[in-house]
């Protein structure tokens, strides 16, 4: 209610063209999915099935990304997650829900836990508002079988660093149903140790299929 009271008082304009009227237009939409490739969220190289090349050994078997973060992929996230632009959640939501194929029926959306420093500095947990609106458009149900069992934080951290913290970082809650798919949602991928240690969790306890769509990849510096 009050996002919308806030978009008639002051338009939002899109962060691709500047036009008034939303976040994300159509034509800057279009761009973003157009550019997405087929390359291993792991690693980056070209792969030929989804997400997953032949020669990372993940608990995932299935990865969708949206696109690289870069351009207007990188200021549509960096609103959402840092200039607390709370509606933003929606066009992104959309954005992956464009990338998504056909979901067999009764997929668990599971979103990555956020560290509850960054919900109390937002007001809000992004990855789960990603989730659940997600889950409302594809009629899924969202889950939170991950909760954090550290409160380390990744930014500005190595990649080593990062897959230490992300080994030990989740633990399950609730229980897995070995004859369901699993789908992780996160926002930003790296080196890709989270969703990969987020995915073990859930294959540890008897998942059989885990899967994973991300909005955005980059490459650490």
């Amino acid at each position: 209610m009050i996002d919308t009271l806030l978009s008639l008082a002051a338009p939002h304009h899109c962060c691709g063209c500047n036009k008034v009227g939303s976040l994300l237009c159509p034509n800057c939409k279009y761009n973003i999915i157009s550019e997405s490739k087929n390359v291993c969220l792991a690693c980056g190289r070209p792969s030929f099935g989804p997400g997953v090349c032949n020669t990372c050994k993940l608990p995932y078997s299935r990865a969708w990304c949206v696109g690289e973060r870069k351009d207007v992929l990188q200021r549509l996230v960096g609103i959402y997650k840092f200039e607390r632009t709370k509606s933003a959640y929606r066009d992104l939501a959309e954005l992956l829900d464009d990338i998504l194929p056909q979901l067999p029926i009764g997929t668990v959306i599971v979103p990555i836990p956020t560290v509850p420093a960054h919900i109390r500095e937002r007001g809000y947990d992004h990855t789960l508002l990603l989730a659940r609106r997600l889950g409302r458009i594809r009629k899924l149900p969202v889950a939170k079988l991950l909760v954090r069992s550290t409160n380390t934080m990744q930014r500005h951290a190595t990649a080593a660093t990062r897959g230490l913290q992300a080994k030990s970082a989740f633990k399950l809650v609730g229980n897995v149903d070995k004859n369901i798919n699993y789908l992780i949602i996160d926002d930003v991928v790296t080196t890709g140790a989270t969703v990969r240690y987020a995915a073990k969790a859930l294959k540890d306890a008897g998942a059989s299929q885990v899967w994973v769509a991300v909005l955005a990849r980059q490459t650490l510096d």
